[in-house]
């Protein structure tokens, strides 16, 4: 699991087209990684739709932005372009980025406890260094890019 302070990892994956997708990729700029269960769900919706809707305003910060969910680069494809979403997805089918993060793990839905993604948000600074990680319910969907650009306010 990682932690306020600890260097994220090189290697974050490959993207919907198949490109790998490194952490010196985004040298210079801060990276919002953001961790979601799955494309195409209401809650998953909302929230890429948040990013994408103040992407201006992210890059404007200074930011990246990168999702990461366990559905298969096939999946990413269609639901990136059905929501027109700016930003690259890691396809991380084998969940090896999300149990690295500390994003894979027990969680309790509609009263049952599951092993799976949990949502889960770090803020990279331009060294690579993990600076604020938001999880679980501290992430309001539809309201997640706000929630960042408040970050810094």
């Amino acid at each position: 699991m990682m932690n306020i302070g600890d260097k994220a990892p090189e290697l974050l994956g490959k993207d919907e087209n198949g490109q790998e997708i490194r952490l010196s990729d985004f040298r210079g700029k801060k990276l919002v990684l953001y961790f979601y269960p799955k494309d195409n769900t209401s809650g998953c919706t909302a929230e890429a739709c948040s990013l994408r809707d103040n992407y201006t305003d992210l890059q404007a910060r200074g930011y990246a932005v990168v999702g990461v969910s366990k559905d298969s680069a096939a999946s990413h494809q269609k639901f990136k372009q059905q929501h027109q979403l700016p930003f690259p997805l890691i396809a991380d089918v084998d969940h090896t980025l999300m149990e690295a993060m500390g994003a894979w793990g027990e969680k309790t839905m509609y009263g049952r406890t599951t092993t799976g993604t949990i949502r889960t948000t770090f803020v990279i600074n331009e060294e690579g260094i993990i600076e604020h990680i938001m999880a679980g319910k501290q992430i309001k969907t539809k309201e997640h890019a706000q929630q960042l650009l408040k970050i810094e306010d």
